[in-house]
């Protein structure tokens, strides 16, 4: 079993929620000026950074 530290799961919490596509009402509400979310991640190729002290 991990054990993961309460500040490593509130990171991995916050990079799970910005890895969503924007929503189809943000698109319609900007004319498709936003059409992507920019934090968006695949967990193949980008990795994210993470400190080893958390």
């Amino acid at each position: 079993m991990s054990k993961k530290s309460q500040k490593l799961k509130m990171r991995l919490g916050k990079k799970l929620k910005q890895n969503r596509r924007i929503p189809a009402l943000a698109m319609l509400r900007t004319h498709r000026s936003v059409q992507h979310n920019r934090f968006q991640r695949s967990w193949r190729h980008r990795k994210m950074r993470l400190s080893k002290e958390l």
